[in-house]
């Protein structure tokens, strides 16, 4: 008997699923989406969510809370 290759895994915990991402750039215009281009923008939309993240936690702990509010999102933001 042959014995069968196991599948490759990628490490990187993906947080955004593919669908919604594809769907919304098609909602946009784009006929055709590559695998490639959406795994980038993934990627970049992780990156910028991680930064933002960052920054109103420190708002929200210079301001003594520890509930992060819509507020400390936008201030972070600009």
């Amino acid at each position: 008997m042959a014995k069968k290759k196991e599948a490759v895994k990628k490490k990187s915990a993906a947080y955004i699923a593919k669908a919604p991402i594809r769907r919304l750039m098609k909602a946009e215009g784009a006929s055709l989406v590559a695998a490639e281009a959406l795994d980038k923008l993934i990627g970049y939309l992780e990156n910028a969510a991680a930064d933002i993240t960052k920054e109103s936690i420190k708002l929200t702990k210079a301001a003594k809370r520890k509930r992060i509010t819509a507020l400390d999102i936008r201030n972070a933001t600009r």
